[in-house]
């Protein structure tokens, strides 16, 4: 029997590390694509706290959710605090609750400091973070993860990020969220391929549990198309090209027989793909 996790890391671990890229390569990549107008770096900050906090309390949240509802009760992925019952559930929805306070405390001060408009746009991250596995109808249930994930995690996060830097948006920046939105559309695929048994079984109905494991493959394919337009539209053709060598290997596991915890890999090339081509095109566009 593996022993369980000590206090500290089963809570490192259900804040799901692998998948925090997803929170910092859009505020990497969104500020650093208003070269060369020069990076506010407090607000830069401001927009990573926000986002780290948003993911990690959406993650919680998740936790919570699927661990009361009974999601969970058969995992093949990573640890899960509710479902393994070494953690009260209620503790782990006040950790959710208390990251997004945070979140909304830091919001606050990037809104003092360039619009109040972003309070809205806030509030509405916070409440697609608790209801897509939360609430009598979580939106994650039923098929509609995929396009949260592209509006939160690439518009809102990238095109957010440059317009706090000097309130303005180039017009690439917007291609350049397509393209970190499709990562983290990616990532979430990762998930959704592995778990689609225990999905189905569920009765959780994510686009890649209604496809099934051979059909869903083209989700995940879809979203490096995603990666690799954006990247193109935005004029970024060295680092699209990056982008499906760094993704080869995924695409190779995603179009294998394997299934099931023969796909926790997947997951691990998917946020490594993101977190190293995030990097890149910063770089280049920090040099631009």
């Amino acid at each position: 029997m593996i022993p369980a996790p000590s206090p500290p890391r089963r809570w490192l671990l259900a804040a799901r590390p692998r998948t925090l890229p997803a929170a910092a390569v859009p505020v990497a990549v969104g500020a650093a694509s208003v070269e060369p107008l020069g990076v506010n770096w407090v607000n830069t900050l401001l927009c990573l706290v926000i986002a780290l906090a948003l993911q990690i309390g959406t993650n919680y949240a998740n936790d919570y959710s699927d661990g009361v509802r009974g999601t969970d009760e058969v995992r093949v992925g990573p640890f899960r605090l509710t479902a393994s019952k070494l953690v009260p559930p209620r503790h782990v929805r006040n950790a959710a609750f208390v990251c997004f306070v945070v979140a909304g405390v830091f919001g606050l001060m990037l809104a003092a400091r360039t619009s109040w408009w972003i309070v809205i746009i806030g509030l509405s991250a916070v409440l697609a973070g608790w209801f897509y596995t939360g609430g009598p109808k979580p939106y994650g249930y039923f098929g509609f993860g995929e396009l949260f994930v592209l509006v939160y995690f690439g518009f809102v996060a990238t095109t957010g990020t440059a317009y706090s830097q000097h309130r303005h948006i180039p017009s690439h920046t917007w291609w350049l969220a397509l393209a970190t939105g499709a990562m983290a559309c990616a990532l979430l695929e990762a998930n959704n391929l592995r778990d689609v048994d225990t999905d189905r079984a569920a009765k959780k109905k994510t686009l890649a549990a209604r496809l099934g494991r051979a059909r869903g493959s083209a989700l995940y394919v879809a979203c490096v198309v995603g990666v690799v337009a954006g990247l193109l539209a935005a004029g970024q053709a060295l680092a699209a090209g990056v982008g499906l060598v760094l993704y080869a290997p995924a695409l190779r596991m995603v179009y294998s027989e394997k299934r099931g915890r023969e796909l926790l890999p997947l997951l691990q090339y998917t946020a490594r793909s993101q977190l190293f081509l995030g990097v890149f095109i910063t770089f280049l566009l920090a040099r631009a």
